[in-house]
């Protein structure tokens, strides 16, 4: 098996995605953030005093220096802040550089590390300070994604209350179609990334349930009959975990999916993980969570304040939970999860299916490596078979598996870009468990 693992992708070939990310993407996304902290200047002194200033001054140089560090190829250097995940950080610094024969650098080493690694250091520069330690400098961004999606949100959560209304009543058949209409929805709303655009504006304006008829034929792995019948039958447990991806819409559509999955008996309780720090721009943290169900309370848009309402009891009854985890911050892949978060793997295995939304929790499941498109997706997994699993995914990276033969050279004809631009999706299964 060992001798099969391909190699990571690496912006050492310059006509990859991963060169063109860390030559181009990651640059503008700090540039980004360095210009978000100095804007914040003048609001930050009169809540918090001049010390703060100075603060922003530290993060702001910090940013300048990562990102001249990044732009001339210098090497990888060790964490400096006091943060829980830093020496294992560290540590896997150290193992990068015994694996490499030489210090990791950023258009060499493998490119999940470097793009995660420049995350972890924005968060270092900010980790260090006294008063702005709980800063978000994608914080705006965010909440600006949120509410330009507020149209296509009542929209949805409008349809989505029609549906509660008939589930009491609905048949098995009709359940399983919900199911099956809110997976795709879940999928689609994760074309709403702002890492993917450079964190440029990116907000759901249509109606996703206007698409959904027109996105089907894009869906190049469609295991939903598989998650259908591991529902019906794996009754071990009635909990399903939802790995979350983005805040924005996209978060209201995996709530929705979670809504579903409650309302029509396929659980009893949904477990909800999101990130414990700012990451890739838009991953949903604790702050984000807790923003939107506000958002969605405080609305004037009648289903929107009804659902706020509702998953709020949902979350107090402990119906939802709502947990964040230093493992999804951290640089390992999901397949070193078992001993580098036994707890987590741990309380996977007590779960009837998990849900893992978006790009990178997809690249994390496959280990970012350059698999075969055909392989199948158990075997890129790589061990990682705590429970029944599902990857909810739009293509944003040049990696994918199982895919049927021929059928790349297929979707290429259609369009060059397909594994790039959110355009073609993947929902795969592996049901195989390690019980």
């Amino acid at each position: 098996m060992e001798e099969n693992i391909p190699e990571p992708l690496s912006a050492k070939n310059k006509s990859s995605f991963a060169y063109f990310t860390i030559r181009d993407r990651l640059p503008v996304i700090l540039s980004k953030v360095a210009d978000t902290v100095y804007r914040k200047k003048t609001i930050v002194k009169d809540i918090h005093g001049e010390d703060a200033t100075e603060e922003l001054k530290f993060i702001a140089g910090c940013i300048s220096k990562l990102r001249n560090e990044l732009q001339t190829n210098k090497p990888l250097v060790p964490l400096k802040d006091n943060g829980p995940d830093t020496e294992v950080w560290n540590l896997s610094l150290a193992e990068l550089t015994q694996r490499e024969g030489g210090e990791p650098k950023w258009f060499v080493s493998p490119w999940l590390y470097v793009e995660c690694y420049m995350y972890r250091r924005i968060q270092e520069a900010i980790a260090q300070c006294t008063i702005l330690h709980n800063l978000d400098p994608f914080e705006e961004q965010k909440k600006k994604a949120f509410t330009d999606s507020e149209e296509a949100t009542e929209v949805l959560l409008h349809y989505l209350r029609q549906i509660s209304e008939m589930a009491a009543s609905a048949s098995d058949d009709d359940k399983e179609e919900y199911l099956r209409e809110f997976l795709q929805i879940a999928l689609w709303g994760n074309r709403c990334d702002l890492s993917i655009s450079a964190s440029q504006e990116n907000s759901q304006t249509e109606s996703i349930l206007d698409q959904l008829h027109h996105l089907e034929p894009n869906i190049l792995v469609n295991d939903t009959k598989q998650v259908l019948s591991c529902l019906r039958s794996n009754v071990k447990d009635r909990a399903i975990d939802i790995v979350l991806d983005n805040a924005g819409f996209e978060l209201v559509t995996d709530l929705c999916l979670a809504e579903v999955l409650l309302m029509c008996g396929w659980a009893d309780c949904i477990r909800m993980h999101g990130k414990a720090m700012p990451w890739f721009v838009s991953d949903v943290t604790s702050s984000d969570f807790e923003w939107t169900f506000d958002s969605l309370v405080k609305s004037s848009r009648p289903s929107m304040a009804y659902f706020g309402e509702l998953w709020r009891q949902r979350l107090e009854k402990k119906s939802w939970m709502f947990t964040v985890e230093d493992f999804w911050t951290i640089p390992y892949d999901f397949a070193k999860m078992k001993t580098s978060a036994s707890s987590l793997y741990e309380r996977f295995k007590d779960s009837k299916i998990v849900f893992f939304k978006g790009d990178l929790n997809y690249r994390k499941l496959l280990g970012d490596l350059d698999w075969n498109p055909t392989t199948p997706f158990e075997v890129t997994l790589r061990g990682f078979h705590p429970t029944p699993l599902c990857a909810l995914r739009t293509c944003k990276a040049d990696l994918i598996a199982g895919l049927a033969a021929g059928q790349k050279e297929t979707v290429e004809k259609q369009d060059k870009n397909w594994m790039l631009n959110g355009n073609w999706a993947v929902i795969s299964f592996c049901g195989k468990s390690n019980q």
